[in-house]
């Protein structure tokens, strides 16, 4: 049986559409990027108030190659791009999410030119990468402090931990 493609698929957005999207979304404009690869009550709180910070919420993920150049595990990332997308999309305070291949979501933050530029409390402000560049043209920067202390890393370790099927 085929299906049609999901509302919240259409939320998905490939770079190369990317700078054209954004271009004609409600401004203020919050921009925030990641891996998201377990979705847990961290990440969507994190985008909730991140959500709030302004009119529309852009979500730019690691490609899976970037995940796996972070360092963050053996088999991460454990979901692929199009998985991680689709979760991030089905969450109704997301309102475009995109990709990246580079080490860093830099172009898409210079496409974009947010109002608001996001990242989660373990991140200081000085060292978020477009800080410069969103200040540069007016726009502000902002660490959200965790609300609950997630970590798909952490969950990951204790799942690995607990297997007993020799993974």
């Amino acid at each position: 049986m085929l299906y049609e493609r999901s509302f919240f698929e259409a939320k998905i957005c490939p770079p190369r559409n990317f700078a054209s999207r954004v271009a004609n979304m409600p401004r203020p404009l919050v921009f925030t990027n990641g891996c998201f690869d377990i979705l847990h009550r961290g990440h969507v709180t994190y985008l909730s108030r991140a959500r709030q910070m302004g009119a529309s919420l852009v979500v730019a993920l690691n490609s899976d190659d970037s995940v796996r150049r972070l360092g963050k595990g053996a088999g991460r990332p454990l979901n692929s791009l199009e998985d991680r997308m689709a979760l991030v999309a089905a969450l109704e305070c997301v309102d475009l999410v995109t990709w990246f291949e580079e080490d860093t979501p830099l172009s898409r933050i210079i496409e974009s030119r947010p109002d608001v530029l996001t990242k989660g409390g373990d991140w200081a402000i000085e060292t978020i990468v477009g800080a410069i560049e969103v200040r540069a043209w007016g726009g502000c920067v902002h660490s959200i402090p965790f609300e609950f202390e997630r970590s798909t890393t952490a969950l990951v370790k204790r799942i690995r931990k607990t297997c007993t099927c020799g993974g």
